[in-house]
């Protein structure tokens, strides 16, 4: 696997890694989040549920810094995200790692040069010291055997592993990941959550996820978050999510209508 052993591990100056109060955003006069409060500690795995189209992918790309806030206070350790200048919020960005949620490969490349390719471009290392780096990660998801695979010739699950390796090359100390199992099916999706927290476990990092599938989602979460409305709601804990007194929140996790 890819082992911590081969780096040192980061070590945050703040335990509270993302801290959002009052945060509103707007696009084209849709309210996308609506008077947010959230947090994100380090070494949890927060995943984020609620209905479609609610607000939890904007959310998600604004604890990645890729979306900015109308208004509100959005702190990342400790540095209020607003006053950073370019080069201030690049310490941030190359602090996290994300899957997106139709895996964003490059079809051109095969499944080796897909995850050497952010290593490449920031020329971190030699071409040796990269492809080995690349080949260990391939081997910690699975696909030692599909590094000459273009993704067209990939598997959906086989996609998201590479999806994965990509997101973890530079060795983010944060993964943040939109429906990892997305489109997959019951099988592969149980072996792409092992695999998030395998590699959780054994490279100490925090992970964010958005899951649709609540069965995954509590078998991936520290906490939960419900986003409805683009309100958020922080239920806590798997166990204490099931008991939070809120009808709404039951029926979704139950899988009832409203």
């Amino acid at each position: 696997m890819f082992e911590a052993s081969h780096q040192s591990k980061q070590v945050f100056p703040f335990t509270n890694l993302v801290k959002g109060r009052d945060i509103n955003l707007t696009y084209r006069d849709n309210k996308l989040l609506n008077q947010c409060h959230f947090d994100l500690s380090e070494g949890e795995s927060l995943v984020l549920i609620g209905p479609s189209g609610q607000g939890k992918t904007t959310l998600l790309k604004l604890m990645a810094g890729l979306v900015e806030a109308t208004s509100g206070t959005l702190e990342f350790e400790g540095e209020n995200w607003s006053k950073l200048s370019i080069t201030q919020r690049k310490r941030h960005y190359l602090k996290r790692g994300m899957l997106f949620q139709k895996n964003a490969l490059f079809d051109s490349m095969t499944a080796l040069d897909n995850v050497c390719f952010p290593l490449r471009e920031r020329h971190l290392g030699t071409e040796s010291e990269i492809r080995q780096k690349a080949e260990s990660l391939l081997h910690a998801v699975g696909l030692d055997h599909a590094a000459s695979f273009f993704p067209d010739e990939m598997s959906g699950g086989m996609q998201k592993r590479l999806g994965i390796a990509r997101a973890l090359i530079s060795k983010p100390p944060i993964l943040l990941n939109d429906d990892p199992v997305a489109g997959l099916d019951p099988i592969t999706s149980r072996k792409i959550i092992e695999l998030i927290l395998n590699l959780k476990k054994e490279n100490s990092i925090t992970v964010v996820s958005v899951l649709n599938d609540i069965k995954r989602a509590f078998e991936l979460a520290t906490r939960l978050v419900y986003v409805d409305g683009g309100q958020v709601l922080n239920l806590g804990t798997p166990a204490e999510a099931q008991k939070y007194q809120n009808e709404k929140v039951q029926k979704f996790i139950k899988g009832e209508p409203n």
